[in-house]
């Protein structure tokens, strides 16, 4: 069985922000309706017409990935959930945790200075842009805040990156799905076949997904959001079930229903961040009314 890496090799990228960089060459932005061209369009993009982003990748989201994929065990899920879902680290409000979060600073990104606050608020501030729903813009902005668990000593490749479901065999469409090979679970009958100790349909709030700040975000925000938001929250990373379309099986019908609004969130997630910073003191009245509206002054985390 694989043991833990060391704090160092825990930690290759340099900036969290290169793992988004690493999605929008995996992933690349839809075109629009209008954009599309009316001859010989093919909606759904075939294996060949990916570039080749296993080979296009930063050595240092290689190896993010590599670590991903080897330690994300079922059972280290099961662990993580049991260590931090009690939720009884502290207490504090989603403004307070937005600016808790800023101790997470990426000095080693020399592409920006953006604070974590503001990139939660160019997300919601686009979605507000657009005229989306009050819980909408909200969820954008506490979507990231998960990513506390790095302040608390949690390793990269446990916190950001893809989530998949852990429990059953891994879908090939997983990026780099070559590095399962020294995951643990690979060899594992329990875990092997195409449900593993799931069973069809069950849905995916049964399915232990890899661990990391989707579903910690969810779990400190499942009393206070709508439930299509809390489908933004839980599943925005699951790249595999909401851009590659695996994992049909496991889904029930609430699954089905509210993959709209993962994938419509989608784009701000990803495409919405620019090198403009957000007035954080001329927006922080608006959030924090916001706020109110859905959330306690002080949440359990």
């Amino acid at each position: 069985m694989s043991s833990a890496p060391s704090s160092n090799s825990a930690t290759p990228l340099q900036s969290l922000d290169e793992v988004e960089d690493f999605y929008k060459t995996r992933y690349p932005e839809p075109m629009s309706e209008a954009a599309k061209p009316k001859v010989g369009y093919a909606p759904d993009k075939k294996e060949t017409e990916f570039r080749n982003y296993e080979a296009d990748a930063r050595p240092t989201v290689r190896e993010f990935y590599r670590l991903n994929h080897t330690f994300q065990t079922y059972d280290f899920g099961v662990a993580k959930r049991k260590e931090y879902l009690g939720l009884n680290r502290m207490q504090m409000g989603i403004w307070e945790a937005a600016e808790y979060l800023n101790q997470l600073v990426d000095d080693s990104d020399p592409d920006t200075d953006m604070s974590q606050l503001e990139h939660l608020l160019q997300t919601a501030e686009h979605l507000r842009k657009d005229g989306q729903p009050r819980w909408m813009i909200l969820t954008g902005f506490v979507h990231d805040l998960g990513k506390i668990l790095c302040l608390w000593g949690e390793p990269q490749w446990a916190v950001v990156g893809d989530t998949f479901p852990t429990g059953c065999a891994f879908s090939q469409k997983i990026v780099f799905p070559k590095f399962f090979e020294a995951n643990p679970d690979s060899k594992d009958p329990r875990f092997t076949s195409k449900n593993g100790v799931y069973t069809e349909g069950c849905g995916l709030d049964a399915v232990n997904l890899s661990w990391g700040h989707d579903e910690y975000i969810y779990q400190v925000c499942k009393n206070y959001l709508p439930l299509s938001g809390l489908y933004m929250l839980r599943y925005h990373s699951f790249y595999p079930w909401h851009r590659e379309g695996e994992y049909s099986h496991l889904l029930n019908n609430q699954d089905r229903e509210n993959l709209k609004w993962v994938q419509a969130f989608n784009p701000y997630d990803l495409y919405t961040k620019s090198h403009a910073k957000p007035d954080v003191k001329a927006l922080r009245p608006y959030y924090e009314d916001l706020i109110a509206e859905f959330f306690p002054a002080k949440v359990r985390w």
